[in-house]
């Protein structure tokens, strides 16, 4: 069961980025590159500032080596693949999807230095090639994007009329997957016990807040990259555990989805509350 669950969660994030690629341009994704002064505070935030909180808390709390491990995983497992479709009701997405883009690509190099680092850190033999780190990205994000892209530039009609659908579906399955694997598995939950829990909730609220600091005076851009730095990319986080050789991936997973929900969808809804956020992403 859990081995099917698992298979239909890649899927699942397969079609729906391949969705968001439907309702995208090449204008979208070099839209970082045209502000270089909001590109270096999101991948400043998302890949330094972040790991570097993490560090410091996994330094002072009193947790096992275990716990610790995976939370580093986490915090360097940087990128959200599925962050336009978590922000679209926001409106325009012009940043979001363009930050998905360039910090996976960023993320196939720094991703290794850090993995790196950690080993020595932690005093493991553990090892990430950039080569390994490509390959997991360009399969699970970079071609379904480019895919959904193609079928969007070349079949405008059609992929107007089937993206939402598409997005759904996948949504749908993806959630399903996600109770399935949970409710199996709860019990694997027990082992990152309620100090480790604390302290990945604790990740991620300080990834909120340092994203919604670095996102500058914009609100959507506030939000945004408050959601980007507190969503981790799965699909790096099983390579980067994979290497460790130590916590265990459904472990991960699972404290990861929990804690991610408990943390972003209260702040989601304080932002879709807020009479500073306005429809088109500038401050009202």
């Amino acid at each position: 069961m859990t081995a099917v669950a698992l298979i239909a969660v890649k899927l699942a994030v397969a079609v729906l980025i391949m969705a968001i690629g439907m309702g995208s341009s090449f204008v979208d994704v070099t839209y970082l590159l045209r502000r270089p002064a909001l590109l270096l505070r999101s991948l400043g935030a998302m890949y330094v500032l972040v790991p570097l909180v993490t560090v410091l808390m996994v330094a002072f709390l009193p947790l096992n080596t275990g716990v610790k491990a995976a939370l580093m995983v986490l915090a360097v497992s940087a990128g959200a693949p599925l962050l336009p479709r978590k922000l679209q009701q926001f409106g325009d997405g012009a940043y979001g999807f363009s930050l998905v883009v360039v910090s996976s690509a960023v993320a196939i190099v720094v991703t290794p230095l850090w993995v790196a680092l950690l080993a020595r850190h932690f005093g493991v033999s553990a090892e990430l090639s950039w080569r390994d780190a490509a390959l997991a990205i360009g399969t699970a994000f970079l071609a379904p994007l480019m895919v959904g892209m193609a079928l969007g530039a070349y079949f405008p009609r059609l992929a107007a009329d089937y993206a939402e659908r598409l997005s759904a579906a996948a949504a749908l399955v993806l959630m399903t997957a996600g109770v399935v694997l949970l409710a199996v598995n709860w019990h694997i939950l027990v082992e990152v016990r309620l100090s480790g829990m604390l302290a990945l909730l604790g990740v991620m609220v300080m990834a909120l807040v340092i994203g919604h600091i670095c996102g500058g005076p914009k609100e959507m851009d506030r939000t945004t990259l408050a959601i980007a730095c507190a969503t981790r990319h799965i699909g790096i986080a099983v390579i980067v555990a994979t290497a460790f050789r130590g916590p265990r991936t459904i472990v991960i997973l699972a404290a990861y989805v929990v804690a991610s929900a408990l943390v972003s969808i209260p702040y989601l809804r304080w932002r879709r509350g807020s009479p500073r956020v306005a429809k088109s992403g500038e401050p009202a």
